[in-house]
């Protein structure tokens, strides 16, 4: 029982029950008997037993060396996490873990019923486990009561600021008596858990155990290079190369998850979807199907994979690589829990390889490029499995001896055999054939073809684009649509290159965009049967060459001038347009204004009324220099409805007061 040494007697007897021979490192920390009453900044990476880290961590506050507690009242203890799954998994580890102290856990989460809620608060808890949105709430309605609180800790507190909750976070804490303990646990420590921390805890102690500080040791990264149009195939030959008991493949839209769950399905997957339109009811059903074993695939976006927790996960799939390091290691951590090896494979189209290697060396994570795996691998992966069967070597029972006998009188040992291989094989899907990938594309930057004295060679011109179908999309130049983010739309949503995209001819409420012939038929079936992509655009087949006024834009996507200053540009001006540039343009200050003809606003004389109104203040106001028309010395002030000229400016004939709108810098 040395492991166990200065925890509660009855926290040792619930870990020993729950057959933890020895604790995590993260465990150990907090746990030190020198750190007792003080309050802690936890860098504890997600799967590494946080949960019950601040449950032994708090214990000995809650129970002041007493070995249960008493009669339930106001609660001692709030822990405080991002999301319901993740709420109401640290009540099921508390519950086992406070087993045996009679310890009363209640919880006040969104999405449950907030009137169960009240009437567990109003019969008393020693600690409350919620999420910051319904705490709030429960403690503007006067329903929790703070006054007797001993302890609080705040879960995956990054996640929690990154959701937007430091608002409800600051109101919780402010609302808790000041003596009380603050434990924060993050994965990541940025700048405003730093600023945060020092807000609301008095000298926190930070705690980072050694095996926290560098890439996860159980989980092994792959990062598998495909060709784009490979890129779904490529997730169904790893999900099928590995055959992981639970899998969750990372999208980063709502769009793309529901694409990859309809085509998972079809191809025989057992497959949930997890994105930020489901209800409650429904996550709930999702992740019920996961830990059960009726689904084997979860696919999700990060917001809605937030706090989840899923048996046997061994798999990660990066379908969209990850926007940073931290969401990379947060999606990675679901796997390579409590000691059992993962695989975190992130999903890497030719083109976005530079940019995957930035982000691993960034997150100092290690991974092995490689090629996604080939059906070949795949089925000879399915060969080593089936000979590695126990079904192969378990004896043969009395029930099935008779049909045995049967069956080996009536075929040949080899037809049997073959037909055993094809019923394991037949339940799975086929896996796809790949294209080859040149993994020689990773070289540097540095070592990119250049031209002479170190400067970029120019791209290659765009080849003819050939015969194509128009499309039709619900978005205009009125919703600010452009080009530069329609294309990656539109390549991410039906899995299309930029070469496949022709021209593109915006209009004030739609938008006209030509693909090439041979992908037109499988677009729209790509996309949905809604034919919707990102942000409710609506996508329709056109059946020929839109009716275009002649001054619409129809422009090849790769041969659109960039916005940025000094792109597609030279000398003599645009090329594209041959207009000079604008900075050959004469100055606002080179104007011949006189040459315009006055407004029409200015045009009507002032009245008799609006004259002897302005009077008192031309009279009373002293003549100096530059009053009354621009450029005059020494002239009497003239109002903006009368000057000498007769014209109604007192800027010079036709030239408006208004102010000048800001001249625009660069070419």
């Amino acid at each position: 029982m040395t492991e166990y040494e200065g925890l509660a007697p009855a926290m040792a007897s619930a870990l020993a029950k729950r057959g933890y021979t020895t604790l995590t490192p993260v465990q150990k920390a907090v746990s030190d008997a020198a750190l007792e009453g003080a309050d802690l900044l936890v860098s504890a990476q997600t799967g590494s037993g946080k949960t019950v880290a601040f449950g032994l961590a708090f214990a000995p506050t809650l129970l002041g060396g007493e070995d249960r507690f008493g009669r339930a009242g106001a609660p001692l203890a709030l822990a405080i996490a991002p999301t319901r799954e993740l709420a109401l998994q640290v009540k099921r580890e508390l519950e086992w873990l406070y087993g045996e102290t009679g310890a009363v856990i209640a919880s006040c989460v969104g999405g449950m019923d907030i009137r169960n809620e009240r009437r567990a608060l109003e019969r008393g808890a020693q600690i409350v486990v919620g999420t910051p949105g319904r705490l709030r709430d429960h403690i503007d309605r006067g329903a929790l009561d703070l006054s007797q609180l001993k302890a609080v800790v705040l879960d995956e507190a990054d996640e929690m600021l990154d959701l937007g909750f430091r608002e409800d976070l600051e109101f919780i804490l402010d609302a808790a008596p000041e003596d009380r303990r603050t434990l924060m646990f993050s994965a990541t420590v940025p700048r405003a858990i730093e600023e945060l921390a020092r807000s609301y805890q008095r000298d926190a102690v930070r705690v980072t155990t050694a095996a926290e500080r560098g890439q996860h040791g159980d989980i092994a990264y792959r990062a598998l290079a495909v060709t784009p149009h490979d890129r779904e195939n490529a997730i169904v030959n790893v999900l099928r190369f590995y055959d992981a008991p639970t899998a969750i493949v990372f999208c980063s839209t709502r769009a793309a998850v529901n694409h990859l769950t309809a085509r998972l399905n079809n191809r025989g997957f057992a497959v949930v979807a997890l994105s930020g339109e489901l209800s409650q009811n429904e996550r709930m059903h999702a992740l019920q199907a996961m830990r059960d074993g009726r689904a084997r695939v979860c696919i999700a976006t990060d917001v809605a994979a937030r706090g989840i927790d899923l048996p046997n996960l061994e798999l990660v799939i990066h379908a969209d690589l990850p926007t940073n390091p931290d969401t990379l290691l947060h999606r990675s951590g679901r796997t390579g829990r409590a000691g059992r090896k993962g695989v975190s494979a992130l999903i890497v189209p030719l083109p976005a390889m530079r940019r995957a290697e930035r982000l691993l060396q960034t997150g100092k994570i290690k991974a092995e490029w490689a090629q996604a795996p080939s059906a070949e691998e795949i089925l000879r992966r399915d060969d080593e499995r089936l000979l590695a069967d126990p079904i192969l070597t378990e004896p043969v029972a009395e029930d099935e001896e008779a049909f045995v006998e049967t069956l080996l009188s009536a075929f040949e040992p080899r037809q049997l055999a073959a037909a055993f291989t094809r019923l394991y094989r037949g339940g799975r899907s086929a896996p796809e054939e790949l294209r080859e990938v040149d993994l020689t594309q990773r070289r540097p930057a540095r070592e990119r073809p250049q031209g002479e004295a170190g400067e970029r060679t120019e791209r290659a011109p765009r080849a003819a684009f050939g015969p194509g179908k128009w499309f039709s999309l619900s978005v205009g130049r009125k919703q600010n649509a452009e080009p530069r983010w329609l294309i990656p739309m539109l390549c991410r949503a039906a899995n299309i290159t930029r070469d496949e995209i022709g021209a593109i001819r915006m209009q004030p409420e739609e938008t006209y965009v030509e693909l090439a012939e041979h992908i037109a038929d499988e677009f729209l079936g790509r996309i949905g049967p809604k034919h919707l992509i990102e942000k409710g655009i609506r996508v329709k087949a056109l059946d020929g060459v839109p009716d275009m006024p002649a001054r619409s834009r129809a422009m090849p996507a790769g041969d659109r001038p960039s916005r940025a200053f000094g792109k597609n540009r030279d000398s003599d001006g645009d090329r594209e347009t041959g207009k000079p540039r604008r900075a050959d343009k004469p100055r606002s200050d080179d104007r011949d204004f006189e040459a315009k003809p006055p407004r029409k606003k200015w045009d009507a004389a002032p009245s008799a009324e609006k004259r002897a109104h302005n009077a008192p203040f031309r009279d009373e106001r002293p003549a100096k220099a530059g009053d009354g028309n621009k450029g005059g010395k020494g002239k009497p002030y003239k109002d903006k409805f009368h000057n000498d000229k007769g014209t109604g400016s007192q800027h010079g004939a036709g030239h408006s007061p208004a102010k000048k709108k800001p001249r625009k810098s660069g070419g």
